[in-house]
């Protein structure tokens, strides 16, 4: 069935400055490989992907400076407004900034080229992708996440971003910027599938006004996984998921989500899947400051040069 004949119908949740972000968006982080290669070879069934997103009724693109598809994202959104498809105004797009940025001024020189390279005028929702700040080098620059909020302030005093948001933060991490901020940050995009709950962190986030964002939605180690309705407990939990893929049947399943309910008895299992099990550990972080996550004892991996720098070598400039 071609996309013109297919559509799939995505709510959206309010954010607490009044901002709708739909339920579902697109994520366009394309994987690294085991040797931590970006998959470049992915990018074009990425590019087709996505655009098929766009033609079925997905109005929600979720991307990063450090993902290196920002270019992408923006052709596509420019395409697809060029075909009369969507406006700028009916796409939500999220972009993040990288660990290597975190001095206040450079927040917005960040976003700031972010734009640039997608070719627009401002994003809905930015993110600090990591409460960390890492030098291209690997150094650990120690700069407060309090001081870099500064920046996300100014990015967002200045319209560059109509919404500003966290992302890996823990609960007391959270609690201390919401202490010391002017602007309140109205997203938090972290790891939640049947593995990892962490019901207190959603439950504080929204408590808080803050509407949490599910990435890595599916998982991983459980056969199942990759079932499209693993993605509307996420909705019947209040929370924003954006999987991933470059599937274009896989694009429809996943957001095909809304059509159910949980009853008490799926409550229970569900909640017995949850296991603690992170997908995303980045040991060879641990000891930098503002790590968000429980240290593991042993010994501590090389952090990979994906991390600090781009493919080519070249530092991960803004």
């Amino acid at each position: 069935m071609s996309a013109a004949n297919l559509k799939v119908n995505i709510p959206t949740f309010t954010l607490s400055n009044g901002v709708k972000m739909p339920a579902v968006g697109y994520g366009t982080w394309i994987g690294e490989d085991e040797n931590n290669h970006l998959l470049v070879k992915d990018k074009q069934k990425f590019l087709e992907a996505m655009s098929y997103a766009i033609d079925v009724g997905y109005r929600h693109l979720d991307t990063a400076h450090f993902y290196q598809m920002e270019p992408e994202v923006g052709w596509v959104v420019r395409k697809k407004i060029q075909e009369g498809i969507i406006t700028r105004e009916q796409v939500f797009i999220t972009t993040k900034v990288w660990q290597h940025n975190h001095r206040a001024e450079d927040v917005e020189a960040s976003v700031r080229g972010s734009l640039e390279r997608m070719g627009l005028d401002y994003v809905d929702l930015v993110l600090m992708h990591w409460p960390m700040s890492i030098s291209a080098e690997g150094v650990d620059e120690k700069i407060d996440y309090i001081e870099s909020w500064r920046g996300f302030e100014s990015v967002f005093d200045k319209g560059l971003a109509k919404s500003v948001g966290i992302s890996n933060l823990n609960v007391q991490q959270i609690d201390r910027l919401l202490k010391n901020c002017r602007v309140k940050p109205v997203v938090n995009q972290v790891e939640l599938n049947i593995n990892l709950a962490q019901n207190d962190l959603v439950s504080y986030c929204h408590t808080h006004g803050i509407q949490c964002v599910a990435y890595t939605p599916f998982g991983s180690m459980l056969p199942g996984r990759e079932d499209p309705n693993n993605q509307g407990t996420k909705y019947e939990r209040g929370l924003v998921s954006i999987p991933k893929t470059i599937t274009k049947s896989r694009v429809v399943e996943n957001a095909s989500i809304f059509d159910f309910n949980l009853d008490a008895s799926d409550v229970k299992t569900l909640d017995s899947l949850d296991n603690g099990y992170r997908t995303v550990r980045p040991l060879y972080w641990q000891e930098y400051e503002n790590y968000p996550f429980d240290r593991i004892d042993g010994p501590i991996p090389k952090i990979p040069d994906l991390y600090l720098k781009w493919d080519d070598g070249g530092k991960i400039d803004i």
